[in-house]
């Protein structure tokens, strides 16, 4: 059972969060809406007020955000993942974003000492909800091999890509 922080609870991270439970995961989640807190609770979700709580103990960090820029903040800002996440956190970046935030974002990590991938979900709500999404990952490949076991929870079609940015230049290409 690995602790796992969950942030961004929306469509498609609410579903991705509560099969990460169902696979028997420790989930501490957040979101800006408290709503979607309440309905990760209400599928076996710890409570996470905030990012700096939700990730303070977690093992990994997922993350399923609208953009780049939110991406961005929630990982670099003061308040943000970067700067509350317990030493050796493995961060795992969902979200279909722009390549270039992605690499900024893992670079960022990385001069903390922290392994980062990207590994955008391609799939719709159905997909999250039936754990059938796909991932296209990017980051090194250890980074890569952590990964692979939580996000096998959440899709069923895993691939790596090549280093960090790969996996959201493949799925941009798509």
């Amino acid at each position: 059972m690995t602790n796992i922080a969950f942030i961004g609870l929306g469509r498609m991270g609410g579903p991705m969060a509560a099969n990460l439970v169902k696979a028997g995961h420790r989930v501490t989640a957040t979101d800006l809406s408290i709503g979607a807190i309440d309905r990760a609770v209400a599928a076996g979700c710890k409570r996470g007020n905030t990012v700096a709580a939700a990730v303070k103990d977690a093992d990994v960090v997922v993350t399923m955000l609208p953009a780049g820029a939110h991406v961005c903040s929630v990982y670099m800002d003061n308040y943000g993942v970067i700067a509350h996440a317990k030493t050796g956190a493995l961060f795992i970046d969902t979200s279909t974003i722009d390549a270039e935030s992605a690499l900024l974002v893992s670079k960022a990590a990385q001069s903390r000492g922290f392994a980062m991938v990207d590994a955008p979900a391609s799939g719709d709500v159905g997909a999250a909800v039936g754990r059938t999404l796909s991932f296209i990952v990017g980051g090194a490949a250890d980074a890569f091999e952590r990964a692979r076991p939580v996000l096998e929870c959440m899709g069923d079609d895993i691939s790596y890509a090549g280093p960090a940015g790969k996996g959201q230049e493949a799925i941009s290409a798509m």
